[in-house]
């Protein structure tokens, strides 16, 4: 653990659920703070903007701005103004983030589409909405999500998120999605640029231990799995990996740093 100079954290079921924060969550970002680490907060949230995610958390206590907050949206833009410029899009999304999506085309639902774009999942992802996304993929448009999350906490359980409906999509329409955020390497790599540090230097600390660390174990960083949100034992066990380490929540990360060490995967 020496030479950690920065920290990615994911949001949702690490600092909050239904956003609330976790115990010992707010403490902990203050000892991070107070002890110089860079602080970065990534995020496959798409329902809010990164303002308003900052607002809410600052609202409850956490000492973060907007410009800490990296958000799948703002990636998702980047990566359509750079592979996709000027291209129509359709965007299927659950809570309007439009403000973090600058220089992308959005066009309405009854038009047609070069590029159809799969935010979070919610009461949108309906029957027909789903069909018209399906017809403007037979229709020859390129699919990108945001993210292939299965699922996300919240305090009433565990509700079915935009990977639920994205396979089934990609198998009809015998396509695969550009993803932008988490687990995608870009996303790790904007994260890593906007913190200025290399990945040897970084640790990811998140619930999802495919999507958050996992894959930023690929991409060099130390990850730490915490025992909160989404996380399964049975999930945990039927893992393509090992984290580097395993907390039971976000409250610990400041002594598995202080320690040089931490829970190893089976503990």
């Amino acid at each position: 653990m020496e030479g950690i100079r920065a920290v990615l954290v994911d949001i949702d079921g690490v600092l909050t659920v239904s956003w609330k924060p976790l115990p010992g969550a707010v403490p902990a970002m203050e000892r991070l703070r107070g002890a110089g680490l860079r602080v970065a907060l990534v995020t496959n949230n798409t329902s809010r903007t990164r303002a308003t995610i900052a607002s809410r958390l600052a609202g409850l206590g956490f000492p973060v701005d907007a410009g800490d907050i990296l958000t799948a949206p703002v990636a998702t833009a980047a990566y359509l103004r750079e592979h996709f410029p000027g291209a129509r899009c359709l965007l299927l999304n659950s809570g309007d983030v439009r403000e973090d999506l600058p220089g992308v085309t959005l066009v309405e639902e009854g038009a047609d589409a070069e590029v159809v774009v799969l935010g979070g999942a919610g009461a949108e992802f309906g029957y027909e909405a789903l069909n018209r996304v399906f017809r403007q993929l037979q229709r020859g448009a390129r699919l990108v999500s945001m993210h292939r999350n299965l699922y996300w906490r919240t305090e009433g359980g565990l509700d079915l998120d935009t990977g639920a409906f994205l396979e089934g999509l990609e198998k009809a329409a015998r396509t695969v999605a550009d993803v932008t955020g988490k687990p995608a390497p870009a996303f790790f790599a904007s994260a890593l640029a906007h913190l200025g540090v290399d990945a040897s230097e970084a640790l990811m600390v998140g619930d999802d231990i495919e999507s958050d660390v996992l894959a930023a174990q690929r991409s060099g960083i130390t990850g730490v799995l915490v025992r909160t949100g989404k996380y399964l034992p049975e999930t945990h066990r039927a893992a393509s990996g090992t984290p580097d380490h395993v907390l039971d929540s976000f409250a610990g990360l400041p002594d598995l740093l202080a320690a040089g060490g931490g829970t190893p995967q089976h503990g």
